[in-house]
């Protein structure tokens, strides 16, 4: 094959727990009679709070296909590259086996807010033997539960340099680093409508900093769907299947299957994941969405992109610059089946 597929997950395979029923039927033109898939297949989720094994086990149980912790993507995955933090102490904030997650991309001194909150019941810094060491990194890898903890601490720890104990100093501009990943303001689950996402974390974070200091929460690098960093790791991941089964032929279009095909990039962020990872070899990216989660055919797009941010359709993040090519599809399909077949047809591919 000279293509391959990117997935997403929420509102095209799954609803929550409850698997969309064309996804078991998409996934057996999939594969062959061994359980092998027969091209390239990545799922790119915005999910941040379990292991990549954990993910592909739910995907093998819902699917009925067997999926490896290889062909998935979280929208932590690309803190892997970001090697120059991984001996720092950072503060993870997210749901799920914080610790885990951070030391399995690398982290060796992860810190959780739990942690950060028992050993400063009181933010009170008297106590030096359960005083954490400084911490220089934030890493936000998704919503938490007790959102006003986060951001409250998360506040603490970027007005104080990483010194939570002590008072406010707003001259220490720019703050440490914050990683963010997944910016998606809304995600679908069972309920009728959409849920608040991580993004509506991120916006109230940024919000309530600028409120305080008056300047912009800066972001050291931003992953997860639709940035650039996360679409060229998938383009990495789906070479590196392509590689294993010594498929020779070069990759030339990527299908991203609810998803964007659009790369969104802020050119203020730290782009030195580049290096970890090879040129992009694919010639081109096309979305296919599907009528299945989120995403409403019927929104209308702004004519001019100066007017984007004051218009409902644009739920991007705030670095993210308005671009029509997020919102406009290459191909809108009912559902994931649909989908596998408009992409067979369109590549003359017979499994």
């Amino acid at each position: 094959p000279s293509f391959g597929f990117l997935f997403d997950i929420d509102g095209v395979l799954v609803r929550g727990k409850t698997p969309i029923p064309a996804a078991k039927t998409a996934f057996q033109k999939l594969v062959n009679s061994q359980g092998q898939f027969l091209v390239p297949v990545v799922f790119v989720t915005n999910a941040g709070n379990c292991l990549r094994q954990k993910k592909a086990d739910q995907l093998s149980h819902l699917l009925g296909v067997p999926v490896s912790q290889d062909q998935v993507m979280m929208s932590h995955s690309p803190l892997r590259m970001f090697k120059r933090y991984h001996e720092k102490c950072v503060l993870v904030s997210g749901q799920g086996p914080l610790l885990d997650i951070a030391q399995d991309l690398g982290f060796c001194q992860p810190i959780t807010i739990e942690t950060l909150r028992e050993k400063h019941p009181l933010l009170d810094a008297v106590d030096h033997d359960r005083r954490p060491s400084v911490l220089v990194t934030v890493v936000l890898f998704g919503e938490p539960v007790r959102w006003e903890t986060n951001l409250q601490l998360i506040i603490d720890v970027l007005l104080t340099s990483g010194y939570p104990g002590n008072p406010y100093h707003h001259e220490n501009y720019p703050h440490i680093p914050v990683l963010a990943c997944n910016m998606d303001l809304m995600w679908v689950a069972e309920a009728q409508s959409p849920r608040f996402g991580h993004g509506t974390f991120m916006v109230c974070l940024e919000n309530i900093y600028k409120k305080i200091t008056g300047k912009d929460l800066k972001y050291e690098a931003l992953m997860g769907k639709p940035s650039q960093v996360t679409y060229q790791y998938a383009e990495h991941l789906i070479r590196a299947q392509a590689a294993q089964r010594q498929w020779h032929k070069p990759i030339q279009t990527l299908y991203a299957v609810g998803g964007s095909a659009a790369l969104s990039r802020d050119e203020d962020t730290d782009n030195s994941w580049e290096n970890e990872l090879a040129c992009a070899a694919a010639a081109r990216c096309r979305s296919v969405l599907v009528c299945t989660g989120v995403y409403n055919p019927h929104s209308e797009v702004p004519l001019d992109p100066r007017d984007s941010i004051a218009q409902t359709v644009f739920h991007g993040h705030r670095d993210f610059r308005f671009d029509p090519g997020l919102v406009e599809p290459d191909h809108i399909v009912p559902d994931v089946n649909a989908a596998v077949d408009l992409v067979f047809q369109l590549e003359n591919f017979a499994p």
